[in-house]
């Protein structure tokens, strides 16, 4: 499991659904995130071995499956890349004002990093025949969002990267690969994009079961590592309440009209609903 930080991260919740499910873990995240945030008070919780290690580092990477499979007694069932950082985005820079090296820097922890990790895990064969390997993407990968900056071109690499090694992967050692694209999550990075509390308000408006919290992408992220989903791969999954799939919903509009000033339009619209509020029409 790569890149639990705290309680707010992803990865800490896939961890505690793992093992919960009776799986035995390992966790990995770089030597500073280990010292700033509380990856030991989850280890230690799980029974896990804590391993630091820098993600883009292919020595480092290479220690990780090692140890791992000493600790784990043989080769690797799962892997989780949850892993993603974005200096400009940390700076403040906008997008048609990049710094060069920071983007770099952005491509190779977000996203090459995944590359990096499934060759170490292949060369050192590593991964069970049927293993899964799983790493959390975002909608901008595809879609144009506001603030999202340069990490909307990480998402896309990452997930490219999935359907390519996936493909060799897939045929030579039956391993799975496949991105997650997750609602927007409040999370350590996710809390880093400009006007992200806005992002997530709009999608739980739009999206028809509302936003997936981080408890329910590690119920996906579990049954994504399981033998129920033996022949998925080379996918990018959106786990976001339908949210993808649509373009404007009631929820949404309701709000949008109360920016104007136009009472009319906002009676006009409550003709929509029943009079105990049921939505009747559209």
């Amino acid at each position: 499991m790569f890149g639990a930080l705290n309680d707010m991260s992803i990865a800490w919740k896939v961890a505690e659904r793992a093992v919960a499910e009776g799986a035995i873990i390992t966790l990995s995240n770089t030597p500073l995130a280990v010292r700033m945030g509380t990856t030991n008070e989850l280890a230690e919780k799980l029974n896990a071995k804590l391993i630091p290690a820098d993600a883009t580092s292919v020595e480092d990477l290479e220690n990780v499956f090692r140890e791992s499979m000493e600790v784990l007694g043989g080769k690797i069932d799962f892997v989780l890349h949850s892993i993603g950082m974005s200096p400009n985005v940390r700076k403040k820079r906008t997008y048609d004002d990049l710094d060069y090296e920071m983007l770099n820097t952005t491509l190779d922890i977000s996203a090459i990093s995944f590359h990096k990790m499934m060759q170490v895990a292949k060369k050192m064969d590593a991964i069970a025949e049927g293993g899964s390997v799983v790493a959390l993407s975002y909608m901008a990968a595809q879609r144009t969002i506001f603030g999202y900056n340069d990490m909307a071109d990480a998402k896309a690499m990452l997930e490219s990267i999935a359907r390519s090694f996936g493909y060799i992967y897939g045929r030579e050692h039956g391993v799975r690969v496949n991105t997650i694209s997750q609602s927007p999550t409040l999370t350590t990075a996710g809390s880093g994009v400009k006007g992200f509390d806005s992002l997530v308000d709009f999608s739980e408006r739009v999206a028809p079961l509302g936003n997936a919290n981080a408890d329910e992408c590690a119920d996906y992220c579990v049954v994504m590592f399981s033998d129920l989903t033996k022949k998925v791969t080379m996918q990018n999954l959106f786990h976001d309440g339908g949210f993808s799939s649509m373009g404007m919903s009631y929820r949404a509009m309701e709000q949008y009209l109360k920016s104007f000033d136009c009472p009319q339009d906002e009676n006009k619209f409550k003709e929509f609903k029943d009079e105990k509020g049921k939505i009747i029409y559209g």
